[in-house]
């Protein structure tokens, strides 16, 4: 059992049309029961304390939990900011597919009362540290829960790509991008592009190609101890970066994308009972027509 939280941080999609319904009750339910409540910028303004929030890095280093609302895109951009701070994160899904929030609105207080308990369970997740490395220095660095991608504008040619495991050359792709996905992002963007699903304790990356010019390029399965290195090389046209889909950086020829698996991990808390299967049947309609 999991030493009961003291303070609480509450994370929150921007612009939500709902979330000022949900924060006022939500906050004097916590503070009822003894609890620090911290907001982030997004949330602060529906309490009427918008000189009192915190950036999400600050709220990561004082919380003892952290409460997401939003969708999954929102619970990718808190995962890179509070992530590092190895404290539980408690999602709650106010978007639509809520594949990584399985906790849905309804169930906000019921889930709280187990958490605040301390008789939670937590799924452990890997993340990706991923740096940008221009003219030998690196000029960006970056957290990502599901993915790193290089891929080329709408309307630019085919890329030239150079894949390294470790330092050494594994091979060269012609495709229009290429994705390293965590076993959490494995059902994300990589899914779509032919990738396989990992069971999310797999202690593995996918490297998944997006289309391919040859097709025995197929994705690969590597262990999360090598080191991935991507170079981009004779880059004609624009070409970008991207982190979970949501933040990232123009591309030049000769850029190198260096991928490790991050030091810590995340901690989201599960619902009880609930096992991986049985999300994957509710959100990919397994067994559906």
């Amino acid at each position: 059992m999991a030493a009961a939280p003291r303070t609480v941080g509450i994370i929150s999609k921007p612009r939500k049309a709902d979330l000022c319904q949900i924060v006022p009750g939500l906050t004097a339910w916590l503070e009822k029961r003894g609890l620090t409540v911290l907001w982030d910028e997004e949330t602060a303004g529906c309490v009427g304390a918008p000189d009192k929030a915190f950036s999400r890095d600050e709220l990561g280093r004082r919380a003892d939990l952290a409460i997401v609302l939003g969708g999954d895109g929102t619970l990718l951009a808190a995962a890179r900011a509070v992530g590092e701070h190895d404290i539980p994160i408690l999602a709650i899904n106010l978007g639509g597919l809520g594949f990584l929030t399985s906790f849905p609105r309804e169930e906000l207080y019921s889930a709280l009362e187990v958490a605040l308990s301390g008789n939670y369970r937590i799924s452990e997740r890997a993340l990706l540290d991923v740096k940008l490395v221009r003219g030998g220095e690196a000029i960006a660095r970056y957290r990502a829960l599901n993915d790193v991608v290089v891929n080329k504008a709408a309307m630019a040619r085919i890329l030239d790509l150079d894949l390294y495991f470790d330092e050494s050359y594994a091979c060269s792709y012609k495709a229009d991008g290429i994705i390293f996905a965590t076993p959490t992002g494995s059902t994300a963007y990589s899914l779509s592009a032919g990738g396989p699903i990992l069971y999310p304790h797999v202690g593995a990356f996918v490297v998944t190609p997006i289309c391919p010019h040859a097709l025995s390029n197929r994705p690969l399965v590597v262990p999360d101890t090598v080191k991935i290195g991507l170079t981009v090389s004779d880059l004609q046209e624009s070409a970008f970066l991207t982190v979970d889909g949501q933040v990232g950086v123009e591309l030049r020829s000769g850029d190198r994308v260096v991928a490790t698996r991050a030091a810590g991990k995340l901690r989201l808390v599960r619902p009880p009972g609930k096992v991986y299967f049985e999300i994957l049947r509710e959100k990919l309609k397994w067994g559906t027509r």
